[in-house]
């Protein structure tokens, strides 16, 4: 579906109820699929349930980010969670009015509630230390309802780190992305940090064998751009979007992301372990229990994952204004909050 398709006849089908009128504005940043919310004008009286707009989301006009979307399953992905997961766990998500793939070209259309006026949380500015200690606490809303739930492994769909392989095809993909990211990102770095980013290649096979232990649904890219803050409906008043990378596997991944580039890394490190014993604390509220200290040493490890993930999406979808600063200020402060945690050192030594 494309833009010209939102009619106010196909809207009206979609919700059950007759629409008339339709204003349409493109909104966000979103570099893999496109959001644009839909003002909604009703033929008759508004009926009490109709929402006065709605957010369509389409895959991105952008041919190399559509075509990763399609080929790194993004957009079967956020179909499926919200038809077949977001009922299972507490994470505030937008309410869904309609969720299509088609299989055969690989596009999308979800139809989805529109938060405003919650705030967009910004990736490139980072955040308060009050937002980020509600945003990992919505995390523990995520991960807790699933934590270690074996049914998980027959979810198919889900992303994954495993199989024997798993850490020599991340490899593969890294080598294949990480010299173009060096020629247009490493000016832009920390001398230290290119060093980083180079001295992390070799090690990337036993850093994907290290992301282990109790496994639950995972967000896979938790940042700002991707948090609602102001949301009604939740306990947190953060809402989560972007689903586009749901996953199995360690929660701690989600939350060493979010403050890896979150929080400026001064403020970083006043807290994060304070809001770590915060998430710990939340997930006891769902019966799960985890030592405080295997907990730190497993966010530890995980501080590489934003380092990864800055290094590789960045060179896998296209290019906007914003694109450059944003993968600047991710590629910074991960590399500083994986130095800062030693866990280059941390995966040498192994468990």
């Amino acid at each position: 579906m494309a833009p010209e398709d939102l009619t106010p006849e196909w809207l009206g089908g979609v919700l059950g109820h007759d629409v008339a009128t339709l204003g349409a504005s493109r909104i966000g940043d979103g570099l893999v699929g496109m959001n644009v919310r839909l003002t909604i004008g009703y033929a008759g009286p508004v009926p009490p349930d109709a929402p006065p707009s709605v957010v369509v989301k389409l895959p991105s006009p952008d041919p190399v980010s559509r075509a990763t979307g399609i080929e790194m399953r993004n957009y079967e992905r956020e179909v499926r969670f919200y038809a077949e997961l977001a009922a299972t766990v507490d994470v505030r998500v937008p309410r869904c009015h309609h969720a299509e793939w088609d299989p055969a070209s690989g596009d999308f259309t979800l139809v989805l509630e529109d938060l405003a006026p919650a705030v967009q949380g910004d990736q490139v500015r980072g955040c308060t230390v009050d937002q980020a200690e509600r945003a990992v606490l919505e995390l523990a809303r995520l991960h807790g309802p699933r934590w270690g739930d074996e049914a998980l492994h027959d979810v198919a769909w889900l992303a994954r780190r495993d199989g024997a392989d798993a850490g020599e095809r991340l490899l593969a993909l890294w080598r294949a992305c990480c010299p173009a990211f060096l020629e247009r990102f490493g000016p832009l770095l920390a001398p230290e940090s290119v060093r980083l980013v180079t001295a992390l290649e070799p090690r990337i096979p036993r850093w994907v064998d290290g992301l282990d232990g109790p496994l639950t649904v995972t967000h896979g890219d938790y940042r700002l751009d991707n948090l609602m803050f102001g949301a009604s409906g939740g306990a947190s008043g953060v809402a989560v979007v972007d689903w586009q990378s749901p996953g199995h596997g360690t929660g701690f991944a989600d939350v060493s992301y979010f403050l890896g580039a979150g929080l400026l890394p001064d403020d970083r490190r006043a807290v994060e372990r304070d809001l770590l014993a915060g998430y710990l604390g939340a997930l006891r509220g769902y019966g799960v229990h985890v030592d405080p200290d295997e907990a730190w040493r497993r966010y530890r490890w995980c501080a590489a994952s934003g380092v990864v993930m800055a290094v590789v999406a960045s060179q896998i979808v296209g290019t906007s204004e914003r694109s450059v600063p944003m993968f600047s200020a991710m590629a910074e402060r991960h590399s500083r909050h994986a130095l800062d945690m030693g866990t280059l050192d941390l995966v040498d030594a192994g468990w």
